[in-house]
């Protein structure tokens, strides 16, 4: 028999293409929106697999519109991917921020234990949480010290997957993910915001490109890579949390610098930065160490960051 996955938050980069991913794998994949009959599931027209999903309405914060879901897809597999994804948004949506991953997360925990099935379910967790390491190399050891809202939720579901697992032995992980890109972005996030502007300053269409700070310094790499990180998480013995990342960091300005050399532009002539993108706190350098990922998992990022650049200028969609 296939299995049957349950993506939560299936409309977004990371849950379109697990679908894709899922599909491919011989998967029956359902999907939850707040509003899957009003929903345009754009990402899921892109990658022309809509048709191949079951999309049902399902709000993590309801426990009965969760229930109801695990009852009408009858999960192998649970993915929990959904909640306010920018960092930067979640000073503006503090409260929106922190319950949709903390009660959302609670909800499907509590229906994985009350449900009388085997349920594997993954958590989305975010580098976000560590904070500021000081450019030591983050791992699953390393201490949690949350700068933002963003990262004060995900801390805390990741403390709720931990404690269900322990207290009720369900399998049940996070997955400590860096940044990863794709062109499913949406346009707010500020690496699909520079891919842009270097499209637009490159034909004509644009004259500058307003930016925030330019000195911080992430792991970036490619969506689709880690969507298959999580589903490895899922197929293994034993229950564990994995940080997943390419292992390599660079600032902002290497990223901007990718992106306008690929158009044979120099980024200085264009880019101002603007003081009004600034984020009250932020983490100056994050750096991975996802050596357990390669060594149990067996993955290993196919793409660095001008690889990721390149992929998501030659795949953009106005």
């Amino acid at each position: 028999m296939n299995k049957s996955a349950l993506i939560i938050g299936i409309s977004g980069q990371d849950g379109a293409f697990l679908a894709q991913l899922l599909l491919a794998k011989g998967y029956s994949v359902w999907g939850t929106s707040r509003d899957a009959q009003g929903s345009q599931f754009h990402n899921l027209e892109r990658l022309a697999i809509k048709q191949h999903v079951q999309l049902i309405s399902m709000s993590p914060e309801d426990f009965r519109s969760v229930f109801v879901a695990f009852q009408k897809s009858m999960p192998d597999e649970v993915y929990f991917l959904a909640g306010q994804s920018s960092v930067g948004l979640s000073f503006d949506l503090p409260a929106e921020t922190i319950q949709s991953f903390t009660i959302g997360a609670l909800n499907i925990l509590e229906a994985c234990r009350m449900v009388d099935r085997p349920i594997r379910f993954y958590n989305a967790g975010s580098s976000e949480c560590f904070g500021d390491t000081g450019g030591t190399p983050a791992n699953e050891n390393t201490a949690f010290s949350p700068r933002s809202p963003y990262a004060v939720a995900k801390a805390s579901s990741h403390w709720l997957v931990n404690n269900y697992r322990e207290a009720y032995s369900l399998y049940a992980c996070t997955g400590i993910l860096f940044n990863h890109e794709s062109h499913l972005r949406p346009k707010r996030f500020v690496t699909q915001k520079i891919i842009a502007g270097a499209m637009c300053i490159a034909e004509g269409k644009q004259d500058k490109l307003e930016l925030g700070r330019l000195d911080i310094a992430r792991d970036w790499g490619w969506a689709p890579d880690y969507v298959e990180a999580m589903w490895l998480m899922l197929q293994q013995d034993k229950a564990d949390d994995f940080v997943i990342a390419t292992g390599d960091t660079h600032t902002l300005a290497e990223f901007v610098d990718c992106a306008f050399s690929h158009f044979n532009l120099r980024w200085q002539d264009y880019v101002v930065q603007n003081k009004a993108f600034f984020r009250p706190t932020d983490i100056t350098v994050n750096r991975a160490d996802a050596k357990k990922a390669n060594d149990l998992l067996g993955w290993k990022a196919s793409k660095k960051m001008c690889d990721v650049v390149s992929a998501m200028i030659e795949n953009f969609h106005c």
